[in-house]
């Protein structure tokens, strides 16, 4: 009785950290990134529009030239749809990531369906289309999370590599943690906003990325969205 014991908490383990891990696959398969080795980089930012952090992250994309991949909350979207105008106008990539920021595990699938059309239809009446691109809150999903998602017609995208930039006590700390799992071909998770409210400081995030690509651009590094990195992986 005591090894069934064991092993059931082990698989309620293992399932727990699949639920969550953002290279797992157990409950679906989802992109996070190329055969490591290359020189491709794309930069991820979740949880906006937030303003100003938004706004002055595009300056610092702009200043090098770079391009990026935005995931959007559908409730922060309303409030500030012409942030994301400029986003996209900027050349930048947006993702769904849902309306409201909920874990996912533990909606229904009706629950999670609303959720992400509530948030496509906020990015297309912000932009006047909507995106394929889909991250679940926190990484959550189980099976009918995925399924809902490609039933909608939206590419799951998760990350390999996370800067945990959202309580960061210093852009050197955000910069350490992305450059210790730097391979090539990698997702980068970054926050320019935060899903527990609007306007979350994100200066450390921005002070990072301006390190960050001068770093990796002078390694011969090049910074692609996700929609060019799919498309590679996928040749």
């Amino acid at each position: 009785m005591l090894g069934l014991g064991i092993a059931a908490g082990a698989a309620v383990a293992t399932l727990g950290y699949q639920s969550l891990a953002p290279t797992g696959q157990w409950f679906g398969k989802a992109f996070h990134g190329l055969t490591p080795g290359g020189k491709q980089i794309a930069l991820t930012f979740d949880d906006g529009p937030n303003d100003p952090y938004t706004l002055a992250l595009l300056d610092v994309l702009g200043k090098h030239g770079v391009l990026a991949t935005f995931f959007l909350i559908g409730r922060y979207l309303r409030q500030a749809p012409q942030i994301v105008r400029q986003v996209a106008k900027a050349g930048h990539a947006l993702g769904n990531h849902t309306f409201s920021h909920p874990m996912l595990i533990f909606q229904s699938g009706g629950q999670i369906r609303q959720e992400i059309s509530d948030c496509r239809n906020a990015i297309g009446d912000a932009v006047g289309e909507h995106s394929n691109l889909f991250r679940p809150p926190w990484g959550g999903r189980r099976p009918i999370v995925f399924r809902v998602v490609r039933e909608l017609g939206l590419e799951p995208v998760m990350w390999n590599v996370n800067g945990y930039d959202w309580n960061a006590p210093s852009a050197d700390y955000i910069g350490q943690r992305v450059a210790r799992r730097i391979q090539g071909g990698d997702v980068v998770l970054l926050h320019d906003g935060s899903h527990a409210a609007f306007g979350a400081d994100r200066s450390k995030t921005i002070q990072a990325v301006d390190q960050l690509i001068s770093r990796y651009l002078a390694e011969g590094y090049h910074f692609v969205r996700i929609p060019e990195m799919i498309e590679s992986w996928r040749k």
